[in-house]
């Protein structure tokens, strides 16, 4: 049977040294989302449940709502699990272990009640806590096209210019873009892991994740050396869209993780967008379906700041550029519509047409000359023949 004994590690906090050696031990016990562990936790501590864990009595009467075979696999992990070594593997990689109590913990994780991280093992400088309270999540395909990979990095280096911090899963596609869209506006990024913080995973974002260990945060549930399984990438987006004010989905299928993220956050009453894509396009069904229920549809990262941020946060009011004609008043307007297409009209043609009196036609023709767009022939009136220089219509409107 392990000895629970050792010294606490480096994080600052309420937890003592008992609790949070248990707590790290227990990552080792209970996989990410186990709702029996965390109520277990909630009635009898870290260093009680592990206790119970490990002591010659069965714990059936206590730990209930799981089977005896359960049971026995989460006795034999505990008896396997020796945290200070896990500790100490986090140490020389410069990094921690939090967990709730201290004061680098989240508090918004707390939202997910019995599915609540058990602790989280951390690598970087910056303080977790701080950065979560200001951070958003990009989340997509895998297999993105360039159009989503271009959109991913153009929200994350968006986002980031503008003092958010970028939250995904360092997965290839959306992920991977978003990261280093961030990384590349010299902004801040976390990468939340479904593996051990230093597990390298995927193998191919082995420069990116030490880029974001130097510059950002690396964060994960599991103990290190553990590996990532499907169920363990599921239960990572819980932690993604809890960390985060609100998911953005950039690309997604029917059937695809990152709406599990975005369903998620709808659950915990975060904000939840889509950015739109082809309709023709299977990797942008998912993100349309989203949209049609209760997910915003944005377009750049000034309209997430715009919802997800502080009041005045606006995005820019988006609208057509504007031509000379726009900036007639409405008399002008009207006289100039009534000229034809081709030829000349006289005076009283377009007064009628305009649905106003000749004098007044008649004046409106002679401004209209002066900004450039009728010229006059003989009796008659035609459109200009050249196109209106952008600054003519100096008078329009006044």
């Amino acid at each position: 049977m392990t000895r629970w004994t050792g010294t606490s590690d480096a994080v600052s906090g309420g937890v003592g040294p008992g609790e949070r050696l248990a707590r790290a031990a227990l990552t080792r016990v209970l996989e990410p989302g186990d709702e029996h562990g965390g109520r277990w936790l909630a009635e009898f501590g870290a260093a009680g449940l592990l206790a119970r864990l490990t002591s010659g009595d069965d714990g059936r009467d206590e730990l209930t709502g799981v089977g005896e075979p359960r049971l026995a696999g989460y006795r034999n992990r505990a008896a396997a699990a020796v945290p200070e070594r896990d500790l100490a593997a986090v140490h020389a990689l410069g990094g921690r272990f939090v967990c709730p109590g201290d004061q680098e913990w989240p508090s918004q994780l707390d939202d997910l009640g019995d599915a609540r991280p058990v602790g989280l093992w951390v690598r970087g400088r910056p303080d977790l806590r701080i950065w979560s309270v200001r951070s958003v999540a990009l989340v997509g395909a895998r297999a993105c096209t360039p159009y989503g990979a271009h959109m991913a990095a153009s929200l994350g280096s968006g986002l980031a210019e503008r003092g958010w911090v970028v939250t995904s899963g360092a997965a290839f596609g959306v992920d991977g873009a978003a990261h280093r869209g961030a990384l590349a506006a010299g902004g801040a990024t976390v990468a939340v892991l479904a593996c051990g913080v230093d597990v390298v995973y995927p193998r191919g974002h082995a420069e990116l994740i030490g880029r974001i260990a130097e510059q950002g945060l690396v964060v994960g549930e599991l103990p290190p050396g553990a590996h990532p399984t499907r169920s363990r990438f599921v239960q990572r987006n819980r932690v993604i869209a809890a960390l985060t004010r609100g998911t953005v989905v950039v690309e997604a299928e029917y059937r695809s993780g990152s709406l599990v993220t975005a369903r998620c956050a709808q659950r915990l009453g975060r904000f939840t967008m889509g950015v739109p894509g082809p309709a023709t396009s299977g990797l942008s069904a998912g993100v349309h379906e989203l949209l049609r229920g209760e997910g915003v549809l944005v377009t750049d990262a000034a309209e997430v700041a715009e919802l997800v941020g502080d009041i005045g946060d606006l995005a820019p009011r988006r609208r057509g550029p504007v031509v000379p004609r726009d900036l007639l008043d409405p008399a002008s307007a009207r006289v100039l519509e009534a000229l034809p297409a081709q030829g000349a009209a006289d005076g009283r043609e377009i007064a009628r047409g305009a649905g106003t009196t000749a004098d007044e036609a008649l004046g409106r023709l002679y401004e209209l000359h002066s900004l450039g767009f009728v010229e006059r022939h003989g009796d008659g009136w035609q459109l200009a023949r050249r196109p209106t220089p952008a600054g003519a219509a100096r008078r329009g409107g006044t």
